[in-house]
């Protein structure tokens, strides 16, 4: 007997193929509806990543894409490409922070006091009473001059960083050197074995403690390469953990420095320089593990060149949200994620649709990815095992949240002024009659925080659009709009059906989405890096435009 699950996706895929075929190159409004109908509804209960709601919206995508001729482009003769997936849950109890100052040793109290995630691939992981180093940020960056670790020996301490960065730093360049990947990488690399961060005055201003409280239980996950090894994972680190405001100030007793003067100069952004600590600690957990894969969905439209169809122009979208949390009366909620991610695969699908029987000279790979709302890991798993060579990947378009709730006037590019991209996105937001905005939230770092982010470090130019903060409706604010949605229904259960979804406005935005893929697609020359720009530096993409026009 079929689940009222499995009974709803069949309806729902009769329901589509019932559509009006039209062979038009055009967006059209109900095709959007439909699908992001299905994908946002009760019956999937979030689409989370590992369950039967995920499962069946993938199996959706595929069935779209069957219907629509495309060639297969996952594993073997599939449209899935299987991610090995590691969940990974601290061990209720196990978690334990210890200082040693010279006025005897104090036990933390988790998680008024810190907070400790799970090890990625020891069961059991700890720290004996180690020496610890004030490192500043943590941050090493030769292009802005800095290194946190300058005349420091941290072979075999625990280093302990401030959260963030230096405020004056670009927002996206400083959001790429202050990750904690970044960080973890520059403390193994000289010899740490432990890595505590501190909260800031500064952080909690943003992001107060209490606030994330909320994710304490909830698992962490990780995709997991041929070695057995969680992705980005440093076994050397031994042991992690943030400490909040007053927890911190055991660290700096009989400090150089003083922690208030510490967290002083971070707030009114002077220098901070590093210094061992007199203080010691000792740190453990326990993890437990749970092993499963879950689908990214990949399908291409072959190019009508006979050369250029061997490069690729990928167009990505994240089909997970986060499923089903009970609220604090422990009732659960479902979490629909309507603008998050529905609208964006319903654009995947319908620049599928258009796409196909108008196919630009360069092949056009469809992407819908798991597990991004996990840290991106179904799109680091295809950044790093491409299902076509990575080096004939020449652009990512990458579609995610847009908020299609008002009649939009402008889009924002972001990554865009980073390559010769942003001129096939001039030219496609004209031809809509859509103005092109800068960024009007630079301190969010937008542009390291989405799928394409894994291609961009694969040296390959990308851009993602949003709608802007401007409306066509003289008595509607874009940004209020924006705002409201960030406030109110951002990873909330109100991200759902019952939202004012203007479905001509998705119209339009997938229709500019759908020309920057045709502008790349035609376009003689594949984009480039834009010369000297940190992006295409840092992670060794094609050369760019300005170099390559020099080149004899």
């Amino acid at each position: 007997m079929k689940t009222p699950l499995t009974l709803l996706l069949a309806v729902a895929l009769v329901a589509c193929a019932q559509l009006p075929d039209r062979s038009v190159a055009s967006a059209e409004p109900e095709y959007l509806r439909a699908h992001i109908e299905f994908l946002a509804s009760d019956a999937l209960r979030g689409r989370n990543t590992g369950t039967s709601g995920y499962d069946a919206a993938a199996e959706y995508v595929a069935a779209e894409y069957r219907k629509l001729g495309l060639v297969p482009a996952g594993d073997g003769d599939s449209y899935f490409q299987q991610v090995p997936l590691r969940e990974h849950n601290l061990v209720k109890g196990s978690a334990s922070a210890v200082i040693e100052t010279a006025d005897g040793r104090t036990a933390l109290k988790y998680p008024e006091d810190f907070m400790m995630s799970p090890d990625r691939n020891r069961p059991v992981a700890r720290i004996d009473d180690a020496p610890l180093v004030f490192v500043g940020y943590g941050i090493v960056a030769p292009d802005f001059g800095h290194d946190d670790y300058a005349d420091l020996d941290v072979d075999g301490k625990v280093v302990v960083w401030l959260a963030g960065r230096p405020e004056a730093w670009p927002t996206e360049e400083g959001a790429h050197l202050a990750s904690g990947t970044q960080k973890a990488r520059h403390a193994v690399e000289r010899g740490a074995i432990g890595v505590i961060e501190l909260h800031t005055p500064r952080e909690e201003a943003v992001f107060p403690w209490e606030d994330s409280l909320q994710y304490l239980d909830q698992p962490g996950m990780s995709w997991v390469g041929p070695d057995g090894l969680p992705n980005r994972y440093f076994p050397e680190i031994q042991g992690a953990a943030t400490l909040n405001l007053d927890a911190a100030g055991f660290l700096f007793d009989g400090a150089p420095m003083a922690l208030e003067e510490v967290f002083r100069r971070d707030t009114e952004q002077e220098l901070i320089a590093g210094f061992p600590l007199p203080t010691r600690i000792s740190l453990a957990r326990k993890s437990s593990y749970r092993e499963l894969t879950s689908p990214n969905v990949i399908a291409v439209i072959e190019g009508s060149d006979p050369v250029l169809k061997n490069e690729y122009i990928v167009y990505s979208a994240h089909l997970d949200h986060i499923g089903v949390i009970p609220n604090e009366e422990g009732v659960e909620e479902i979490y629909n994620g309507a603008m998050d991610n529905a609208a964006g695969i319903a654009t995947l699908l319908e620049t599928a649709r258009v796409l196909k029987d108008d196919r630009p000279m360069r092949s056009v790979m469809i992407l819908a990815v798991t597990a991004e709302e996990k840290g991106l890991l179904g799109a680091g798993y295809f950044a790093n095992n491409p299902t076509v060579p990575i080096e004939n990947i020449v652009a990512n378009i990458n579609l995610d949240m847009p908020v299609i709730t008002y009649p939009f006037a402008d889009v924002v590019a972001f990554g865009a002024e980073h390559s010769t991209l942003k001129g096939y996105v001039d030219a496609a937001a004209f031809d809509a009659g859509i103005k092109l905005s800068p960024d009007p939230m630079p301190e969010q770092g937008l542009f390291t925080r989405s799928d394409h982010y894994e291609l961009v470090q694969k040296g390959v130019p990308a851009v993602f659009l949003m709608t802007g903060f401007e409306s066509q409706d003289p008595e509607q604010s874009g940004a209020e709009v924006w705002q409201k949605h960030l406030e109110q229904h951002y990873h909330q259960p109100s991200d759902d059906l019952n939202l004012p979804i203007d479905y001509q406005a998705g119209a339009v935005f997938t229709e500019i989405n759908i020309n920057i893929g045709r502008e790349i697609g035609n376009s003689p020359e594949r984009p480039r890096w834009n010369a000297g720009d940190f992006f295409g530096r840092t992670f060794g993409g094609e050369m760019s435009a300005e170099v390559e026009a020099a080149a004899p």
